[in-house]
């Protein structure tokens, strides 16, 4: 069996360990490495790089990877290994890509790929013009709510799509009476943190992709909790934004409205729903699970505020069944980008789809800053 060595760096962290390191690329190499058109199968060989000795150590004895280093340029200047992953930090990012496309790597990398549009720009263009195959995550696309939303637009379910109605997050604890579910950076503007460039680059390719290009874009953002405690208790100035309000412009006529945050309790089916209406019918999906309501089954209320409302309107909805298996998202991601660097299976999600989210963000900061809406150029890339 052939062997690809792959280098994966920022994989002690809970986005890069949990889903990167061991919900794909270990659990590929469990399933016997990743099944070509030709039948072949080639079979991942991952070393971690980082900058801690111990937690890299640690982590290769708990899963059982054989290679470690906190040497990045001996790892980036072996031959045998040549694709490189990053899920570090926001602010490394594009300087550890643009090292590994200097080495020669293909490279893929989580997002947002930059804090910076004219760096993610450059970035790009230079991934563009070295003829290696490069990619950014896109996790939201493979998620099964949204999957099933996509089968429903392309049956014709909706009609003409309307609007687009997106609520995610939940609360996060301050840190003082209780742990914070995430890590302090996020609320440090210094760090690259805020829920704008964070989310607004997922939204970006969901919106893109599902229901039409994005035109403009108008985003008030917020920073709901101004003090919180990091890590080691000790407190801190909370100064990113910790939730923003975005509406958007599509092409197609449709609008999207979605708010983002870390300072909202959930009542809803999900961390994540996003309710699609359309002149045909309309749907509400969560992560995993997806409702509809055809017109032909869509009840007809009267507003009446002095009697109790006698619709019970979750249950004049259906559920969309599970007629396949939807593996986890990260993972058919990752399968999909080697299958383009092995044998140049179709691939979309590279680096100027990564660009595009960080000019949503970009934008996203500007109207906040400006008040006021602004048109989504083209990057020409």
């Amino acid at each position: 069996m052939r062997r690809l060595g792959i280098i994966m760096h920022g994989v002690t962290g809970r986005m890069g360990l949990n889903q990167h390191l061991i919900r794909s690329i270990l659990a590929i190499c469990n399933e016997g490495g990743v099944l070509l058109s030709t039948g072949e199968r080639v079979m991942p060989d991952p070393i971690i790089v980082g900058r801690n000795a111990g937690k890299l150590e640690a982590l290769a004895k708990e899963h059982g990877i054989e290679r470690w280093s906190t040497d990045i340029a001996a790892a980036l200047a072996n031959r045998d290994d040549t694709v490189f992953f990053d899920a570090g930090t926001t602010q490394m990012r594009a300087s550890l890509i643009a090292r590994a496309l200097d080495a020669g790597k293909h490279v893929y990398c989580e997002k947002p790929v930059s804090d910076d549009l004219h760096v993610a720009v450059a970035l790009a263009r230079k991934a563009k013009a070295s003829g290696l195959k490069n990619g950014v995550v896109q996790d939201k696309l493979f998620l099964p709510g949204l999957r099933k939303i996509a089968m429903l637009r392309d049956s014709g379910f909706f009609g003409k799509i309307l609007s687009v109605r997106g609520e995610f997050g939940y609360w996060v604890f301050e840190g003082d009476w209780q742990t914070a579910q995430r890590p302090s950076w996020n609320y440090r503007k210094s760090d690259g943190g805020g829920i704008i460039l964070d989310m607004l680059c997922h939204w970006r390719y969901v919106l893109d992709n599902l229901f039409g290009a994005v035109k403009s874009v108008s985003c008030l953002g917020a920073t709901h909790i101004p003090e919180r405690f990091d890590e080691n208790g000790r407190r801190y100035r909370a100064d990113a934004d910790d939730a923003a309000y975005a509406t958007f412009e599509l092409e197609g006529g449709a609008i999207a409205q979605i708010n983002s945050s870390w300072t909202v309790r959930v009542r809803r089916d999900d961390l994540v729903t996003f309710q699609v209406d359309g002149t045909h019918g309309s749907a509400v999906a969560g992560l995993t699970r997806c409702w509809t309501q055809h017109r032909v089954n869509t009840p007809k209320p009267v507003w009446n505020p002095d009697q109790p409302q006698s619709i019970d309107f979750y249950r004049t909805w259906d559920e969309v069944p599970d007629n396949q298996v939807y593996d986890n998202g990260f993972k058919l991601q990752w399968q999909m980008f080697l299958r383009h660097v092995l044998e140049d299976a179709p691939w979309d999600h590279t680096l100027v789809e990564g660009a595009k989210g960080v000019q949503l963000a970009a934008l996203g900061l500007k109207s906040w800053a400006e008040r006021r809406w602004l048109d989504v150029e083209p990057l020409g890339i």
